[in-house]
């Protein structure tokens, strides 16, 4: 598999090469101009060595033979579909545009990885997998359109390894087969094939890291061995969500270990590499500036740890956020009548250990990138596959030696250690990594090949296609059809729906109306913020600085960084400042220059913003 090999040791490298460039203070448009020209000249070293291995995957005719069969060809249309929806329209992931992007921006302006000075410490505890990748594209051209592309590359890795891991785990060929297309359609996977989101990220590499791993143990190469590693790493590196699967990985790699002693120096420079690209580097600092390899205590500190709870309600929310219609209009009612259900009490302690309001099994109108997990569509073929194989009642034909059915069954128990953990709402879509390796023990058994073959299993395969691309047709992020045009022409339109498309529409550049009130030579511009889409503000990227504005910051300190004009929002003020902006205004010798009123979140009316001067 030559073609997720360089993907492998290609992101890996830009993790590395991200730290070093940080290391010597070259973390820039030159830096990267280096970086790369060396990538594509090993690149083509290798190439030149090995030709036989690269041309079979892309000779034209197989392609055509493979895709001229309906289940390929319903995959690439929606593959297309995705592509489409990442080139018509600019990134608009929330988190993306308020600390992935941002902390690159903060990191390219001071030529280095730093601990950025901010309230908002999501910038600056998550792993840096995704953001090394995309760091030379917002360096070298200036933009973040084209970052879509990282998550349109791993989806279309999805297939290949899918069918790979769930053949060498005990999965028929040809189950195996119809789900390696089945499988990806799932929603966290369509809707983030064309977004930034960093969820479908890890995913290929979480496949990739067993599947290497079984390879080899059966081919003794080196090659599957190192591949499995990095594959490993990145898959931490990219979120730290993914460390509990570390352990099939471990498991699958165990009979390979003893290629160590064969390669002592080799295996040292790959483990060094992949030091680099996981979430190591990151687990250290958190420890040194915040005292908590994981960031959370500086992330969320008020967040209670109850483990068995936790379990328990996360696979609450994990069963209603599967099954939950892709477009659900009665999800007020159903929340109003969830907050009636639940007694007072228990309310209490799901504020206490879960983040946000929704943790009291709400659920929102429709599946978007940034709560959607494997869907309605592919966990309803699932569960109507498994009763019928139930009540077909087969043999249990499962193969493999003990140790292979331990490396099949052990993501349960990484779901469940990371179910002990998790305090986020959006269970289902932090779980995207996951859903494939955990669905080998579902289909090991063997009536799952005599079902593949019936007509209404085949015909329910395609309706979950047709809904998916429905899904995507609709998606307030990348809507494929003129949404704000047709619904401005119906006067009957609910307004809820046309503030959604609107909004998201205009998220990518939300901050366009407060940097036009700028004056046009400002370099450095402060901003007293959590959790806002800042992306915007560094717009043209390498024009301007955005300096956060923290508790404890005088005007003599902002002034000594370059801040003169500073905007902000009272809500900030409040929770954080633990003040009035009459009282900070005072405090600071500022005065307002003008009130913007913005709407970053769909979810919320506008929010009126401050551009203040300090005198």
């Amino acid at each position: 598999m030559p073609a997720i090999t360089i993907w492998i040791w290609l992101c890996a490298y830009l993790n590395c090469a991200g730290w070093a460039l940080s290391a010597i203070h070259q973390l820039n448009a030159g830096g990267y101009a280096v970086v790369m020209l060396a990538w594509f000249a090993a690149l083509s070293v290798w190439w030149k060595k090995t030709p036989a291995l690269i041309a079979p995957e892309i000779r034209c005719q197989k392609f055509r033979r493979r895709f001229r069969r309906p289940f390929p060809l319903a995959f690439l249309v929606l593959a297309a579909m995705a592509f489409l929806g990442g080139v018509l329209y600019a990134p608009s992931n929330y988190d993306a545009l308020a600390y992935r992007n941002t902390r690159i921006l903060h990191w390219l302006a001071e030529n280095h990885w730093h601990w950025i000075h901010t309230i908002f410490e999501r910038v600056n505890t998550r792993g840096c997998g995704i953001e090394w990748v995309s760091a030379p594209f917002i360096a070298l051209l200036k933009t973040d359109r084209p970052l879509f592309l990282i998550n349109i590359v791993s989806f279309l890795f999805l297939p290949g390894l899918i069918f790979s891991v769930f053949t060498r785990l005990g999965v028929r060929r040809r189950v195996a087969w119809h789900w390696m297309w089945i499988a990806p359609t799932g929603y966290g996977f369509l809707l983030q094939a064309g977004s930034i989101g960093n969820d479908l990220f890890p995913a290929p590499f979480a496949l990739a890291a067993v599947d290497f791993a079984l390879r080899a143990k059966t081919s003794k190469l080196p090659r599957d061995f190192f591949a499995s590693i990095l594959a490993a790493a990145l898959m931490t590196g990219a979120k730290a969500s993914g460390l509990p699967l570390l352990l099939p990985w471990a498991i699958a790699i165990l009979p390979s270990l003893k290629l160590i002693l064969r390669l002592p120096v080799r295996t040292m420079a790959v483990c060094v590499i992949a030091f680099a690209a996981s979430f190591l580097p990151s687990a250290i600092l958190n420890a040194h500036y915040c005292g908590d390899w994981t960031g959370m205590t500086a992330d969320r500190p008020e967040m209670a740890k109850a483990p068995v709870f936790k379990t328990s309600v996360n696979a609450g929310l994990l069963v209603i956020q599967s099954l939950v219609p892709p477009v659900f209009p009665v999800a007020d009612k159903w929340n109003r009548m969830m907050d009636q259900a639940l007694p007072p009490g228990l309310q209490a302690r799901l504020g206490r250990i879960m983040e946000g309001p929704l943790c009291r099994f709400h659920l929102e109108q429709m599946q978007i990138e940034e709560n959607a997990g494997l869907g309605f569509g592919v966990s309803f073929l699932l569960l109507a596959s498994l009763v019928a194989v139930y009540f077909a009642r087969p043999a249990n034909t499962v193969r493999g030696p003990p140790w292979l059915a331990c490396v099949r069954w052990s993501p349960v128990i990484s779901l469940l250690a990371l179910m002990a953990q998790s305090n986020l709402y959006e269970i289902a879509r932090v779980l995207t990594p996951y859903y494939a390796l955990l669905l080998p023990p579902l289909l090991a058994c063997a009536g799952h090949e005599r079902l593949v073959r019936f007509f209404w299993w085949r015909a329910a395969a395609f309706a979950v296609f047709t809904i998916a691309a429905g899904i995507l047709v609709i998606s307030p992020a990348r809507p494929l059809f003129p949404a704000l045009t047709i619904l401005g022409k119906m006067q009957d339109a609910p307004a809820r729906i046309r503030e959604v498309y609107s909004v998201y529409r205009g998220r990518n550049d939300a901050f366009a109306p407060a940097r036009d009130a700028l004056p046009p030579d400002l370099k450095v511009l402060g901003m007293v913020t959590f959790d806002d889409p800042e992306t915007s503000l560094w717009r043209p990227f390498g024009s301007r600085r955005v300096e956060h504005v923290c508790p404890g910051d005088t005007a003599a300190d902002l002034k000594a960084r370059g801040v003169e004009y500073i905007l902000l929002r009272e809500e900030v003020l409040g929770s954080y400042f633990n003040c009035s902006t009459a009282d900070w205004l005072k405090q600071m010798n500022a005065q307002v220059v003008q009130k913007i009123p913005l709407q970053l979140r769909a979810s919320a009316g506008p929010v009126d913003w401050y551009l203040v001067k300090l005198q």
